[in-house]
């Protein structure tokens, strides 16, 4: 059985060319009740290709299925497994043959959950484009970006030094290091300059003996000052220190880099029976992974605890 990735998605508004968080929970469960009773041309938008949306209730629930129309060009074909015949597909001019994405809007931040049928499928800048195209929110121009999870780059501020440093930083990121002067900017520009477009991987570790105190201070230092740098980076953590005072320093490893957040699921296409369930199968993958990652998802957008 095949993993699929789910990918979550919060949609904002462009206003003055600024992409802002929208505050309140816009009404899709309203949207989707108002999608299933439209005919196809109003839910169908043109760009690129023909994208089409359908609302599929599961559970009492209404969630989203967009659709890119295969081009009447593309060549599809059939086989039978048990005899090797091959047949051709032929589309008449009141069909279509779709590729399909299934799509939950979750109850918090207007969060989507992702599901691409396959990479074909429309993406989340499919579902941009058709949102704004059939004008789902009449006045408002949309935009989905990835929800990113929260580093702990918090956590610098309150440790009083660093134990061990390790950094990858990618040839695009060398440039946001121009100004810097601490250390470990100085080691990463210095590589760049040596050696051109390269990736940098960095690895420095103080020993935790009493007299390299003032040496983890300035480690824990040189890191903040390309805090803003590493959250982007490819890979970045640390082993920070903290003071106790009751008791002897503590150390914690932290993880720097932003990530988007994602998941994978195993959606099983048939029952024992061999019906499909390839739909509420995605549905209720996506619906758990946003279950898992509920705390992360309304951190990241400010959408407070449930």
């Amino acid at each position: 059985m095949k993993e699929r990735t789910i990918g979550f998605y919060e949609v904002v508004v462009v206003k003055e060319g600024e992409a802002r968080r929208i505050p309140e929970l816009m009404d899709w469960d309203g949207a989707l009740a108002d999608l299933a009773r439209a005919p196809v041309d109003a839910r169908s938008h043109e760009s690129d290709s023909r994208i089409v949306g359908t609302t599929v209730t599961h559970n009492m629930e209404d969630h989203l299925l967009l659709h890119r129309v295969k081009d009447a060009g593309e060549w599809l074909s059939v086989i039978n497994f048990d005899t090797g015949h091959l047949r051709e597909l032929e589309q008449s001019a009141h069909e279509g043959y779709l590729d399909t994405s299934v799509i939950c809007f979750l109850p918090f931040g207007n969060v989507v959950g992702i599901m691409q049928g396959g990479v074909s499928a429309p993406s989340h800048k499919a579902l941009e484009t058709w949102l704004n195209g059939i004008q789902m929110f009449p006045g408002s121009q949309l935009q989905l970006r990835p929800v990113v999870a929260h580093s702990e780059i918090e956590k610098l501020r309150t440790a009083v030094g660093a134990s061990r440093v390790e950094v990858k930083v990618m040839a695009n990121k060398m440039g946001a290091l121009s100004e810097r002067r601490g250390g470990l900017a100085r080691t990463l520009r210095a590589a760049g300059e040596a050696y051109g477009e390269i990736s940098v991987t960095m690895i420095i570790s103080v020993p935790r003996k009493k007299e390299l105190k003032e040496h983890r201070e300035l480690l824990l230092a040189d890191l903040a000052e390309i805090s803003d740098v590493v959250t982007g980076a490819e890979r970045a953590r640390a082993r920070l220190v903290y003071s106790d005072p009751g008791g002897p320093e503590q150390t914690r490893l932290v993880e720097l880099v932003e990530h988007n957040i994602t998941a994978k699921k195993r959606v099983p296409a048939t029952d024992a029976e061999g019906n499909s369930i390839r739909i509420v199968s995605a549905v209720d993958a996506i619906l758990a992974a946003a279950a898992e990652h509920q705390e992360a998802l309304r951190l990241a957008v400010d959408a407070g605890v449930s």
